[in-house]
């Protein structure tokens, strides 16, 4: 099975920038998008053999996240059923007979770390969630988690200590999901590789330079690490600052 997750900085935008094209070239299963920043009826995208769902979040031209899949769910969840975190559109959770999928457009913590203490929040909400989910069957997991977990994650860490996606407190509550049995696919298939990013800014040639940050993931629960057959990340594929993961699994 194979699945891809891409942050494409709005929906609208990368289509005209060969999206289907690219969509097409991965031939997955699954592909997950986030931050599609558009309300329903807003683009009309038929990708034939594939269904679509949606989570719009109520701010236009904000967040939201998509999936595109081949195999029908068994049922379909949008948030996670707690109010104060279910108006931006940052989950869709699909159902399956064997597993869960997810995917996630954690909130970024902001200029200053001015919303840290709602991030914070909601990583706990989400952890449990997560951890619900995995009590009842195997959860895979994606998306834009927009935290860099460890130096080897980012080009510049001591520069961004305590910088948005890189303060002690957000690589906490991505080291909690860890702990409370999930794996970082990536990681389990590369622990040491370097250089290995996700995000680039749109400043100074980052891009270019490969001066970047590794915050888009795949994780999955514990029960399915020896099923994890290939992770990738996809640094050539342009039209947003980031770039799509994918994951191969062996189920």
């Amino acid at each position: 099975m194979k699945l891809v997750s891409w942050n494409v900085n709005g929906l609208r935008a990368i289509v005209g920038k060969g999206f289907e094209d690219i969509f097409k070239s991965f031939d997955a299963d699954f592909f997950c998008l986030q931050e599609i920043k558009l309300q329903a009826g807003q683009l009309d995208l038929n990708l034939e053999g594939y269904e679509s769902y949606y989570n719009y979040a109520d701010r236009k031209g904000y967040s939201g996240t998509a999936i595109f899949t081949r195999i029908h769910p068994k049922s379909v969840q949008t948030g996670i059923g707690i109010d104060r975190h279910d108006h931006e559109g940052r989950v869709i959770t699909l159902e399956y007979d064997n597993y869960y999928m997810v995917t996630v457009y954690t909130p970024n913590s902001q200029s200053e770390l001015a919303r840290l203490d709602y991030r914070v929040d909601w990583e706990e909400s989400f952890r449990n969630f997560l951890t619900n989910l995995s009590a009842q069957k195997p959860v895979i997991v994606c998306g834009d988690m927009n935290v860099a977990h460890n130096e080897i994650d980012l080009a510049n860490p001591k520069a961004n200590r305590m910088n948005p996606g890189f303060s002690d407190s957000e690589r906490q509550c991505f080291g909690q999901l860890l702990e409370s049995g999930f794996v970082d696919t990536f990681r389990e298939l590369y622990p040491d590789k370097t250089e290995a990013y996700s995000w680039w800014s749109y400043r100074g040639r980052a891009r270019e330079k490969n001066v970047g940050w590794r915050i888009d993931y795949f994780l999955v629960s514990g029960a399915l690490r020896d099923k994890i057959s290939r992770a990738e990340i996809h640094a050539d594929i342009t039209g947003s600052d980031h770039c799509p993961v994918s994951l191969e699994l062996s189920i």
